[in-house]
């Protein structure tokens, strides 16, 4: 059975900045929807489910993010995840100047939690706290010179 990645959706506090926090980086968007009714609660396995969605992807053509700000039932704030906990985890992209990425992301309020690495001189790697505490990844290859 051939099988592709289609999308990773992630829930969120503020749909609007955490579109303008990702479009900064160079993703667009697809679409924007407001959905609810029977099919919606089938889906996604909530009665009443009601959200605003966007779906935007990557430069690329290859990677897309579902972003749902849920009306009703209400969203459950819960603690931003650590890096060594189990479930989603983050979400990562490659970029071709990793000191860009970071300034884009500071613009939204988002830094790097410890610092940048250098992985053998091949990768310049860092995790920072993205809106509604996602974890996102920026990977610059260094071997792309």
């Amino acid at each position: 059975m051939p099988i592709a990645l289609e999308n990773v959706a992630i829930a969120v506090r503020d749909l609007d900045a955490t579109i303008r926090f990702f479009t900064d980086l160079g993703l667009t968007v697809l679409g924007r929807d407001e959905v609810s009714g029977a099919w919606a609660d089938t889906a996604v396995g909530l009665d009443g489910n009601h959200a605003k969605i966007a779906m935007l992807q990557t430069p690329d053509g290859h990677g897309r993010l579902e972003l749902f700000e849920y009306i009703h039932p209400d969203a459950i704030e819960t603690e931003p995840t650590l890096p060594n906990e189990i479930g989603m985890h983050r979400v990562a992209f490659s970029v071709d100047d990793i000191d860009d990425a970071l300034a884009i992301a500071a613009r939204h309020g988002c830094h790097p939690l410890r610092g940048v690495a250098n992985y053998a001189d091949v990768y310049k790697l860092t995790y920072v706290r993205g809106p509604s505490g996602i974890i996102v990844m920026f990977a610059q290859d260094l071997t792309a010179r």
